[in-house]
């Protein structure tokens, strides 16, 4: 009779589910925070609840004016994915842990493009920026409980008049290389030329018969031979 009223008690006390992606911290009395996992939970009297969203995210850093190593302004912007690692870091280190790592993000965008020139920064590939930048945050995100999954550079726009220069020294360069590819074709021409015009030098019959092959159909050939007269053939 007394496991059943115990077990009537345990119903009747009031209880809070936890979803999948969620974590629930439970504060009471000054006590360590608990992390509650995905379930049903029994809420302890005085205990105070706050549901953490463990789903991955996305934020935007909006284009930003940066200096290169040889003082071009370039403007660039980017996007972090990122989700909660560690609930109890999350909520009581910093009072505004998505803008730490905002900032460690926008900072190590700085930091990646002044050590680029902005030649190198129009060659580079975004995928090599945004791992720079990735490498730099992920500490900082760390330290507020935040597992910074990716950072992807979106845009790098570099000045008008540098990007119509850019434009105009890809082009001359491939103007170039149609030129030199010319001057190899047309030097492989002459050289063969040459060539054949050595092999019908050094054979006559050759190039007598060479001249056969190129009459056009209906010609009158002649073959003259030494001490008889002419031969014509149609």
């Amino acid at each position: 009779m007394s496991l059943d009223l115990m077990t009537l008690k345990l119903l009747l006390l009031p209880t809070c589910t936890v979803q999948p992606w969620e974590a629930l911290l439970e504060r009471r009395d000054g006590e360590a925070t608990v992390v509650l996992g995905p379930g049903r939970h029994v809420v302890r009297r005085r205990a105070e609840h706050q549901v953490v969203d463990l789903r991955e995210r996305i934020d935007l850093v909006p284009v930003q004016e940066v200096l290169t190593a040889d003082g071009v302004t370039a403007k660039v912007s980017a996007v972090f994915r990122w989700t909660v690692a560690d609930p109890v870091a999350f909520t009581e280190l910093v009072r505004d842990p998505v803008g730490a790592v905002y900032l460690a993000v926008q900072l190590g965008l700085r930091d990646v493009l002044a050590e680029q020139e902005a030649e190198a920064l129009v060659r580079a590939p975004r995928t090599r920026l945004a791992d720079g930048v990735r490498d730099r945050a992920a500490s900082a995100a760390a330290e507020v409980g935040i597992r910074l999954v990716d950072v992807v550079v979106k845009d790098v726009v570099l000045p008008a008049d540098l990007r119509a220069a850019y434009a105009e020294l890809v082009v001359g360069r491939h103007r170039a290389q149609a030129q030199l590819e010319a001057a190899r074709a047309e030097t492989a021409a002459l050289r063969s030329l040459a060539n054949g015009a050595k092999l019908l030098d050094e054979h006559p019959s050759l190039a007598q018969l060479r001249l056969v092959q190129a009459l056009p159909p209906g010609s009158r050939v002649e073959l003259v031979q030494p001490g008889r007269p002419p031969a014509r053939e149609d």
